[in-house]
């Protein structure tokens, strides 16, 4: 099975390093010391190569501890820090997490970019999130000096509400005519947004995000179907965790889900009826393991244990090329 990333991306099989590693398995963890020259190779380009099913796997925290626990450098996420808008934000993950474990490589690094990268905004805002304070709030006046009045800011985070405050507001007022992000829109704006044909994919993956971390939210559920990417091989970041607060409100349309065509939406709607499904959901689940075992792909449980829980726990192989997960 080859694992370039051509169209659909091929993993790696799930008994080797390669294809644990791939998967963010815990058993690839294990298994990395023991061949430590091999898995440093395996590590670096896990960390270039993005292997997520969707953004709800939250890869960093493995990867970093991974580069801690082999005693790798960063220089290699540090690179990353120059790619695309994804690419930064990834190596921004791991270099954080890098730095609070005691890297000072990596906490200067981020600390370089803020001062002279192209997306320093997103990396900023991102280490005060996730940093003492005494490491970012030196970095007001470069901060300011960088600001062209076009970027889009958090203006009710960190660190923007610590520096529009007190002595440092008079000195540096608000720039005028920088677009401010609305940190708590309707759920009736967010609705809008995601039944919006013509609204970008990360405009879309914004309001998932903040419905994501909402009551469950309904009149979600008819949208779904439209949620995917472009190109229709995914879920759009954030859908599976909005959908997944939906909970036993989404089972009926999970049904349906769970036989279409498109295999993110399949899935979708197997980890549904897997955790809150009944017992005439079973056959539509034993099919699924089914599948797997003919595969031999296993992905483990999904989270939690109600319902039917227990037939498998990730991307199932996509029905063009059965063993190979189209993500």
């Amino acid at each position: 099975m080859s694992d370039e990333p051509a169209g659909d991306r091929a993993y790696m099989p799930v008994d080797s390093l390669k294809g644990l590693l791939q998967r963010g398995r815990g058993l690839g963890a294990l298994w990395a010391p023991d061949d430590p020259a091999t898995a440093a190779e395996l590590v670096y380009e896990a960390v270039r190569q993005d292997w997520r099913w969707d953004s709800v796997d939250d890869r960093h925290l493995y990867l970093a501890r991974l580069i801690q626990g082999l005693g790798l450098a960063p220089d290699p996420v540090v690179s990353l820090l120059a790619g695309d808008e994804d690419e930064c934000e990834r190596a921004t993950r791991i270099l954080e997490l890098l730095a609070v474990s005691g890297s000072a490589e990596a906490r200067e690094a981020l600390r370089a970019y803020i001062r002279e990268g192209e997306h320093w905004v997103d990396v900023l805002e991102s280490v005060a999130g996730s940093w003492p304070v005494e490491w970012w709030d030196d970095l007001a006046d470069v901060a300011r000096a960088r600001l062209s009045g076009e970027e889009s800011l958090l203006w009710r985070s960190d660190p923007w509400v610590r520096w529009g405050t007190g002595h440092r507001t008079s000195a540096h007022p608000r720039p005028q005519g920088v677009q401010t992000v609305e940190v708590g829109p309707s759920r009736r704006r967010l609705l809008s947004v995601l039944a919006d044909p013509d609204t970008a994919d990360g405009a879309k993956a914004e309001a998932l995000h903040t419905l994501a971390g909402r009551p469950p939210e309904p009149d979600l559920i008819p949208l779904v179907p439209g949620l995917g990417t472009v190109d229709g091989e995914r879920p759009l970041p954030w859908l599976v965790r909005a959908v997944e607060r939906l909970g036993s409100l989404a089972v009926p349309e999970a049904r349906a889900w769970a036989a279409d065509e498109r295999d993110w939406l399949s899935w979708t709607g197997i980890r549904i009826l897997a955790e809150h499904g009944e017992a005439q959901d079973l056959p539509a689940l034993m099919r699924e393991l089914a599948a797997h075992e003919e595969a031999r792909q296993w992905w483990g449980a999904p989270p939690g244990g109600g319902g039917c829980a227990g037939a498998g726990g990730g991307p199932p192989p996509p029905r063009s090329a059965p063993g190979t997960p189209s993500g």
